[in-house]
């Protein structure tokens, strides 16, 4: 119940904030940073050098990330945290604020269109 108190509440924070202050929000997101650091080697572009139709763009998250039965950003904290499949787990080697900043990312990237 903490854990998910601490999500809503990162997730409200950042939602005001990059829709408050976008120009803050863009400074202070590491994000990309982490997405570089711990995903792009397999999501380069969004994409998904494993298996080729589950990327990152929206319509695949839509598809593939809808067994969560939650909204979008929930699901790819979901995802990050536990992992699935070939996909490893990141709760223990990324903070929650970092698995939130990427999750934030992957979002705001899927709806750009990569």
């Amino acid at each position: 119940m903490r854990r998910l108190l601490l999500i809503l509440f990162l997730a409200i924070a950042l939602f005001q904030l990059t829709f408050t202050y976008p120009a803050l929000a863009a400074e202070t997101s590491n994000g990309a940073k982490i997405f570089s650091a711990n995903c792009a080697s397999c999501h380069i572009g969004g994409g998904n050098i494993l298996v080729a139709e589950k990327t990152l763009n929206k319509e695949a998250l839509s598809k593939y990330l809808a067994d969560y039965n939650t909204d979008s950003l929930q699901a790819i904290i979901h995802q990050v945290q536990n992992g699935k499949n070939a996909m490893p787990p990141f709760k223990n080697k990324l903070t929650p604020e970092e698995i939130l900043d990427v999750a934030a990312y992957v979002f705001q990237k899927a709806e750009q269109g990569w």
